[in-house]
This record gives C-alpha cells, structure tokens and sequence, in this order.
C-alpha cells in the first residue's frame, strides 16, 4: 500500500510555469514507474509522463520539450517541471504509482493546474 499527495497546483497565465510534487507514505525505491496524468472536463484521463525505478522518462507528445519528470528515491518523492503553459493543460493532475508493469496501482487525490489565456 502506498499513499500518494499532490500539491503544487495553481493559476498561472499562459507561458508560465508551474513545479508539482507528489509524496509518497513509503519508499518509493521499488516501485516500478510513478507518473503523473491528467483530466480535463469532459475528457478521459491521459498520461503525461512517466520515469522508471532506473530513470527512463517517457512523456505524452503534447509536452515534450515544456514538461520534465523526475524522482528521488530518498524523499520518496516526484516531481514534474511544467514550462510555457498553455490553456489546454488546464486539467487535475494526478501522481500515479505502478508497482510492476500495466496500469498504475495507486493513486493520489489530484491537484488542480488551470492556465489563463
């Protein structure tokens, strides 16, 4: 079992940033893939990116390039760097835990981003 919190979330204007961290209630050092995804009204929920237990990143094409992911398996923590933001990532994101492979296994309650035009 592991419990995860977002925080970070906010309003920000379209070209600025915005940094989110996700905590985990337990190490994190053998967890296969932590991510984070994201919901916007109305939509399915999308991956927005991924880093493995040996740091392989993967992200979804509509932020690669603005958007980087990252852990530390000492504060059990990730993090996600979101640059020129855009309208369209407006959505509530969540951190996700994937212990082995597939579908993630755990998942933190969301933290809301919204970006003004």
């Amino acid at each position: 079992q592991v419990q995860l919190v977002e925080s970070g979330g906010g309003l920000v204007q379209a070209g600025g940033f915005l940094r989110l961290s996700c905590a985990a209630s337990r190490s994190i050092s053998n967890i296969n893939n932590m991510g984070w995804y994201r919901q916007a009204p109305g939509k399915q929920r999308e991956l927005v990116a991924t880093i493995a237990r040996g740091g392989t990143t993967n992200y979804a094409n509509s932020v690669k390039g603005r958007f980087a992911i990252s852990r530390d398996n000492t504060k059990n923590t990730v993090d996600l760097q979101m640059n020129s933001l855009k309208p369209e990532d407006t959505a509530l994101y969540y951190c996700a835990a994937t212990l082995l492979l597939g579908a993630p296994n755990y998942w933190g309650q969301g933290t809301q981003v919204t970006v003004s035009s």
